[in-house]
């Protein structure tokens, strides 16, 4: 482990991480760039800036069944459509069109469960599972414009489920299998889906965990529900009500591996995809076949540079955006091997993902910064146990990463050779917006620039572009894989997106430019404390506890204060060897002060042994919150993997 000191000197902002000859001679991206005589990748952003070119340029990595006459129509603004008259279907795009090449029989999907079995299924293989479950859905009477709820684990169902329904035009809602029956009614009640796919059960850290009793409280208030699909996972007992439910396995008995697939316009409905919202009522953010199509194939071509002989594996849940983008769609576009899995990151053994890693001659390997910063706390010696050898590039995802958890990943994962891609994009956009490409110079921390034909910006409360100080990120101009509402709320997708700045996207992120254009963000602006009038972001606070060297994990939360309006409260993990005590206390405190000024300096500091975490790895700071506030009700934990952390908080705080 370096010392503080070399750390900080790896970590001026200055510090560039300048991209391999190597790697960028023989990147998709350069290519592309030679293709249309472009020499620099500022050349290739100012280029770029011309958003109809570039996409125009880049529709064609899907087929289209009849050609779009138009790039996009701007008169009903914001509500945008792309690829006017356009015809296709993302599941050709993804499965079908493979079939009639060479890739027929390359390997579509890894698979591996918690308890160590394993499956490859080729594209001919999926192909013709997708064209069962499609035919079976059309048994139960499911037509273009239906909706299918889907509440399955990391399981092959899952892709094939998504598949099958955009095959045959209709609309799929996954629920996070991770979400409690609440949840899970909430989400079915408002896409008023006709079915519903699940699980008996599935393994997570060597337990079975009975998904189909989770549904079954779902479906004692959802009424829209006709019939119920279950896939026998895990073996578990659990009631099937007749007439109702239907196991996956009989429903697809003797159903035919062909199946036509459905004409859709560019703009016909793909998926809704529900994200919280600050009301309490999740917004169900909705996508469609063309523009999504395009925009995430395009995005992790050119970001992750993926080839025919890689094996890409992004470690998230399908659940979210991250996993129907980047586990499902894009990358069966662009005919990819791509590795799932299907339990918890540091089970049995906290090597659990470097043994796949070499198991299966991974090549490309995108987590969460939370995940980075669960494994620096094991320490070094878990993926110095294996080689790693195959990695060529890394990436990360869903929250801003500290520099310190970067410098890790890059020395002790891609061991000082592989390019760190840190992604910024949201449910909403649908892929990437702000990312490094293989040609990037990086900064440790920082999510570099805009992708090509991406206008991102920092903005004041007065609409003016700020540099060296945080702001509200926006995107000024449309791009393909936008959102194009919120399911039968139109109004409420103009208030929540396009209200503050005139026609100009609201992420509701505060971020920083620098003097070089290069974007640093700091997290939700919701996740803003407002100390003494002064905007602080959690995150901020965050990245400069743990980037002292007994810190393992932190989570900040603010607290009512009658003089401040909100008073800084850190809950600390401290990595082992290091002694919670008073002297540490001030010690962090100092050291807060010292990273970003007196008054970010935290009121009280509360050393646990662990923080509530989703199965996906995130902190539930709400939950944080709720028990440093002394709340009794801390509301709905059924989503935490490690339920056990609120006691412990609690008995910290005493």
């Amino acid at each position: 482990m370096e010392t503080p000191k070399e750390i900080e000197a790896l970590l001026k902002e200055k510090r560039i991480f300048k991209p391999s000859e190597d790697i960028v001679k023989d990147s998709n991206i350069k290519k592309f760039m030679d293709e249309h005589d472009i020499e620099s990748y500022s050349e290739l952003l100012e280029k770029a800036s011309d958003y109809e070119w570039w996409w125009s340029e880049n529709s064609d990595i899907i087929d289209w069944f009849e050609p779009w006459d138009r790039i996009i129509d701007k008169s009903k603004k914001p509500f945008f459509k792309w690829f006017i008259n356009g015809k296709t279907n993302i599941a050709y795009n993804a499965v079908d069109r493979h079939i009639k090449t060479w890739r027929k029989n390359k390997v579509a999907y890894i698979w591996e469960g918690e308890p160590g079995e394993s499956k490859k299924i080729t594209y001919y293989d999926l192909y013709k599972e997708v064209n069962k479950f499609a035919n079976a859905l059309k048994s139960l009477g499911i037509k273009k414009g239906d909706r299918v709820s889907i509440y399955l684990p990391m399981i092959l169902e899952l892709p094939i489920a998504m598949l099958a329904c955009a095959k045959i035009g209709a609309i799929h809602s996954v629920v996070f299998s991770g979400f409690s029956a609440k949840a899970l009614r909430d989400r079915i009640n408002d896409a008023e889906a006709d079915v519903l796919v699940t699980a008996d059960g599935f393994y997570r850290r060597g337990h079975i965990i009975n998904l189909k009793a989770n549904a079954d409280e779902a479906l004692k208030d959802a009424p829209t529900i006709r019939h119920v699909v279950v896939v026998k996972r895990a073996g578990n007992d659990i009631e099937m009500r007749s007439n109702r439910d239907i196991w996956y396995h009989d429903l697809i008995e003797g159903q035919s591996d062909e199946c036509e697939c459905e004409v859709m316009d560019s703009e016909d409905l793909l998926y809704i995809l529900y994200t919280s919202g600050t009301t309490g009522k999740p917004k169900g953010v909705v996508h469609v076949h063309g523009g999504y199509a395009v925009g995430t194939a395009t995005t992790l071509k050119y970001v992750f540079d993926l080839k025919d002989d890689d094996i890409w594996w992004c470690a998230a849940d399908i659940g979210w955006v991250t996993g129907h983008s980047y586990i499902v769609y894009a990358p069966l576009i662009l005919g990819a091997t791509i590795m799932m899995y299907e339990g918890a990151p540091d089970y049995p053994k906290p090597d659990r993902l470097w043994e796949m890693v070499d198991k299966y001659g991974v090549t490309i390997f995108y987590t969460a910064p939370t995940t980075i910063r669960m494994f620096m706390k094991y320490g070094e010696e878990w993926p110095k146990r294996h080689s790693l050898k195959t990695l060529r590039l890394l990436g990360t995802v869903g929250e801003p990463i500290n520099p310190e958890a970067w410098i890790w990943y890059y020395k002790n994962i891609g061991h000082e050779r592989c390019p760190i891609m840190d992604t910024w994009w949201q449910t909403e956009t649908g892929a990437f917006m702000i990312t490094p490409l293989p040609i990037t110079p990086l900064k440790p921390g920082s999510a570099t620039k805009p992708f090509p034909g991406i206008d991102a910006d920092v903005l004041n409360e007065d609409g003016k572009r700020v540099i060296g100080k945080g702001g509200y990120l926006v995107i000024k101009t449309p791009w393909p894989s936008m959102l194009r509402t919120l399911y039968k709320d139109p109004d409420r997708y103009i208030k929540t997106y396009w209200s503050k700045f005139d026609g100009v996207y609201l992420a509701g992120d505060v971020a920083r430019m620098d003097e070089d254009g290069y974007f640093w963000i700091q997290g939700r602006s919701d996740d803003v404390l407002n100390v003494a009038g002064h905007r602080i972001g959690t995150a901020e606070l965050e990245s400069a506890l743990v980037a002292h060297e007994a810190v393992a994990e932190a989570a900040v939360v603010g607290i009512p204060d009658p003089v401040k309006g909100e008073a800084i409260e850190a809950f600390v993990i401290l990595k082992s060897g290091y002694e919670a005590s008073p002297e540490m206390k001030d010690e962090l405190i100092k050291h807060v002060r010292k990273e970003i000024g007196p008054i970010a300096t935290p009121s009280r500091i509360v050393f646990v042994p662990d923080l509530p975490k989703t199965r996906s790895g995130k902190i539930m700071r709400r939950v944080v919150k709720a028990l440093a506030r002394g709340e009794e009700d801390i509301g709905d934990i059924s989503t935490l993997a490690n339920a056990e952390a609120v006691e412990a908080i609690r008995k910290s705080l005493k």
